[in-house]
């Protein structure tokens, strides 16, 4: 097993990591979402390391200030799962996998990619890529994905977040953000640099390669989606179980947004915590 990792050199790039808990501890490797850092875990990850386990938070692809390339097509989904495949590598070994949002398309997508690498896998709020895609096809979802459309057009984003209190600031709070969330949004993302290149990710998706996750994910996988989510609907969070072939358990939470990790922490650590539980006993 590594040392405590700082930084990952990949890529030409360099990535800031926040490795905790008890060095001897089973590796658990958590990938953030948009328009978050790897704070989003600041209250998941003590209740995992009060469980003997190590976290590991990778500040991804354009997050990270050594890690900001300019074109879009720098931030191709295979480009970002090569960050995490080059980080559980560092760590030497198959890690249990854990993302939200954002980071739970590069998980799904790692875990599909290199199983070989993922003992369990914990998606939060975005289901399977397939799964998604079929709930597309409905009214209610295109619907709900509507601001990717926004968020593809040039520099008016950035614009719209420029203010504090503007309109993307109103937006992160329709969306149930908190008022603390939505400072740590304005310092560890606007202020940061980081607002640019973090969209990146959204105006490379019509560079993905379509049917490139279109297939069944085969590493034990819980998924917990929350029945506030403004952006996910209840179709493509309940189609994820038939895109699972391997044990597989659905958490639903009731009344919370979202933002899970920061607003039903606890519940979210139990679902991790019984993946990894689970995998390691061999259900």
């Amino acid at each position: 097993m590594s040392d405590h990792i700082r930084t990952l050199h990949h890529d030409g790039l360099t990535f800031d990591v926040l490795d905790e808990g008890p060095r001897d501890g089973t590796p658990v490797v958590l990938l953030h979402g948009f328009p978050e850092r790897s704070s989003t875990w600041r209250l998941v990850a003590p209740l995992l390391h009060e469980e003997g386990l190590r976290t590991i938070a990778l500040d991804q692809r354009g997050y990270s200030p050594g890690a900001r390339p300019r074109r879009r097509r720098d931030y191709r989904m295979q480009l970002l799962v090569g960050d995490v495949v080059a980080l559980i590598e560092e760590i030497g070994g198959p890690v249990h996998l854990v993302g939200h949002d954002w980071g739970a398309a590069v998980g799904w997508a790692v875990g599909l990619r290199r199983p070989d690498l993922v003992r369990s896998w914990t998606a939060i709020s975005v289901p399977h890529p397939a799964a998604f895609a079929r709930a597309m096809k409905s009214r209610s979802q295109r619907r709900r994905s509507r601001y990717m459309a926004f968020f593809n057009v040039p520099l008016l984003p950035e614009l719209s977040a420029r203010v504090a209190g503007g309109p993307f600031d109103q937006s992160m709070r329709k969306a149930g953000m908190s008022e603390d969330d939505v400072a740590r949004f304005r310092r560890e993302i606007v202020a940061y640099g980081a607002l640019p290149h973090a969209l990146g990710w959204y105006r490379a998706l019509p560079l993905l390669k379509p049917g490139s996750t279109d297939h069944k994910a085969t590493v034990p996988t819980t998924f917990v989606w929350s029945d506030r989510d403004i952006a996910i609907t209840r179709g493509g969070a309940e189609a994820t179980a038939r895109w699972v072939d391997a044990p597989y358990e659905f958490i639903e939470l009731s009344g919370v947004s979202h933002w899970i990790p920061t607003q039903a922490a606890d519940a979210c650590a139990a679902a991790i915590i019984g993946r990894v539980r689970a995998s390691e006993d061999g259900s």
